[in-house]
């Protein structure tokens, strides 16, 4: 029989290595307000899966049954019509059907729905699912890769964070809200600048050195991207901004200590209620005597056998 409970608007898969784990459980709990499970997650927030380098897919469930062909008969009950559509079987964490199986359930989704289908380029995807005992029927959204093109730019650091990093530090900033004016606080070579233009997101930039606004201004050039570099103190800057991202220096290539650190979260406080902060150390008492408190925290250890680890601080002005 069909469920008569409610049904959530959206399910979103995700993909992450084990060392990003608890980096896109901070992701989950910021976003869609609980964390994922088993790389599954059921919300009616609806968000662009490309905001984040985890989110896989997002299914915009339409139906749903606990019996496949009942499922079957209310999707052709529906009367789709739809020309140029693709028709796909979205695996999820826990579904052992084989690839066989898959394929012939493909066609009988297709078989339901009138219309040309196509397959290259498709202008909608209808797409079924099997999670813990029930079917479901709806339409998939894929995230775009494009961002790894980032891996080519023309400049970068050795200690630079990574690419996954910068794309998530975007989306903890603006909970996934492209609507977020954002600003990175110490863009260094953009590489956090070129996530969120990718995404789709306004941000501005800002660097007290003079080399590292021309190393993000070329970056930015060379993919075609349109943002403004302040060369210049943060705490110069008056603009208020949704959330600031502050990677902090680490002291290993540029020289920092608490006073400066200090200065530069306070800036980042003046600026915006909510400021994201990438740190080596222990800060959390410099931060709350910035007058921000942390609202949610996570690790990061760099891959492999490095015991290199970044914090990842939620921050919020005290009101």
């Amino acid at each position: 029989m069909t469920l008569n409970t409610p049904l959530p608007s959206y399910l979103y898969s995700f993909k992450y290595d084990y060392h990003h784990t608890e980096l896109c459980k901070l992701e989950s709990r910021q976003i869609f307000n609980k964390e994922e499970d088993d790389k599954v997650l059921f919300s009616n927030i609806k968000v662009d899966p490309t905001v984040s380098p985890f989110i896989k897919n997002r299914f915009d469930i339409i139906l749903s049954a606990d019996n496949y062909d009942e499922l079957l008969e209310n999707v052709r009950n529906q009367n789709i019509h739809a020309e140029g559509f693709n028709a796909d079987y979205l695996s999820l964490e826990g579904d052992s059907t084989d690839f066989k199986e898959r394929r012939k359930k493909q066609n009988d989704i297709g078989h339901c729905i009138e219309g040309e289908p196509n397959f290259d380029k498709p202008t909608i995807t209808y797409a079924i699912c099997h999670h813990k005992n029930v079917w479901y029927f709806g339409v998939l959204i894929k995230h775009n890769p494009d961002w790894h093109k980032h891996k080519k730019k023309p400049r970068s650091f050795s200690n630079s964070i990574s690419m996954t990093i910068a794309k998530t530090l975007v989306s903890l900033a603006s909970k996934g809200n492209k609507n977020s004016q954002l600003l990175d606080g110490c863009c260094g070579v953009g590489t956090v600048m070129l996530e969120a233009c990718c995404s789709g997101f306004n941000i501005d930039g800002c660097d007290i050195n003079w080399k590292a606004c021309s190393h993000t201004r070329e970056n930015l050039a060379y993919y075609d991207y349109t943002a403004n570099v302040n060369c210049s103190d943060i705490k110069a800057l008056v603009t208020q901004y949704d959330a600031v991202i502050i990677d902090l220096p680490y002291n290993l290539y540029s020289y920092s200590n608490d006073e400066i650190t200090l200065n530069i979260i306070e800036s980042a406080a003046k600026l915006s209620k909510r400021v994201v902060i990438v740190s080596i150390l222990d800060i959390e008492a410099i931060i709350k005597k910035s007058g921000l408190h942390v609202s949610d925290f996570c690790t990061v250890a760099k891959k492999g056998k490095s015991k290199f680890v970044r914090n990842i601080w939620i921050c919020e002005r005290e009101q």
